[in-house]
């Protein structure tokens, strides 16, 4: 996903004609979480406030080279038959459910300053999340990528988060195959079928690629903007404020592990009320493949 706090973006561009595709995600396994099929998935043209993408914010200039997509090799409990099926030709931004649940997600790909805070709320409240971890992420926090795979959900947010539909077919498959491959050697999970744009954005080329590769490509219902910090206008009643607002089941949240260029980790500081507010209004977490 985004750089947090350093990502003056405002809206991506609505490229996208509403597609839905029946497919069904299978049972991932991870505990504490309320189950949900993705089967006829209510699938919206794009994330509610997706951001403009803007480019040369991570890893400018240091791309890989285009070479072909490496084999994910099979770790952990996951296998090719347990693997949730993909869903294709489009991007999901929120689960096809009637039930009071949501999703957390927690995208990754600058810092590290707020996984601590994040990973003991989780915890200390038995709560599912899934976390979108960059290939360079996982390279510079190794330990907490290891962490986070022991318990959690996680999936492919691309080696150094390119604008992809800039990016040649070989660019684009090498930039989401090498990521894999580091992601599941430094988790011990394998993140397919779970992918997200850099900035929230793609195009039919780009969705294609990732379907062939194994990946169905999340978006979100609302964006928490903690991102922005507190110099950027928000605070940890904003964040709440917004997860609360855009609440429907099935809701996708989208916040990042890392602190705003203030140095402030507005999602994380949030989480422990955004939780405790979901459940009051009598909703469930559940991870997305389940």
């Amino acid at each position: 996903m985004d750089v947090e706090g350093q990502r003056p973006f405002g809206r991506a561009p609505q490229a996208w004609k509403g597609a839905l595709l029946a497919a069904a995600f299978l049972l991932a396994g991870c505990a504490q979480q309320t189950p949900v099929a993705i089967a006829g998935a209510q699938v919206e043209a794009a994330a509610k406030d997706a951001p403009t993408p803007t480019l040369g914010l991570e890893g400018e200039g240091s791309q890989p080279s285009a070479t072909p997509a490496p084999t994910l090799p099979q770790v952990g409990r996951q296998n090719e038959t347990s693997r949730p099926a993909v869903v294709w030709g489009t991007r999901l931004s929120r689960l096809p459910t009637t039930r009071k649940v949501v999703a957390l997600t927690f995208d990754a790909g600058a810092n590290a300053d707020g996984v601590p805070s994040i990973l003991r709320t989780l915890q200390a409240t038995g709560t599912p999340a899934t976390f979108f971890l960059t290939g360079k992420w996982v390279q510079t926090y190794p330990q907490l990528a290891l962490e986070i795979g022991h318990g959690y959900q996680v999936g492919n947010h691309t080696y150094d988060h390119p604008y992809l539909p800039q990016l040649p077919d070989a660019a684009v498959r090498n930039e989401i195959g090498l990521a894999g491959t580091m992601i599941a050697g430094a988790t011990g999970r394998d993140p397919r079928p779970l992918f997200r744009f850099p900035y929230g954005d793609g195009d039919a080329r780009t969705v294609a690629i990732a379907n062939q590769l194994g990946y169905s490509c999340i978006q979100w219902t609302v964006d928490t903007k903690g991102w922005r910090g507190i110099s950027g206008g928000q605070t940890v009643d904003s964040v709440v404020s917004r997860v609360m607002a855009n609440l429907e089941p099935g809701e996708i949240v989208l916040m990042h592990v890392g602190s705003a260029g203030d140095h402030s980790t507005l999602d994380a500081d949030a989480l422990p009320r955004s939780i405790a507010a979901l459940k009051a209004q009598g909703y469930s977490f559940t991870t997305l493949t389940s």
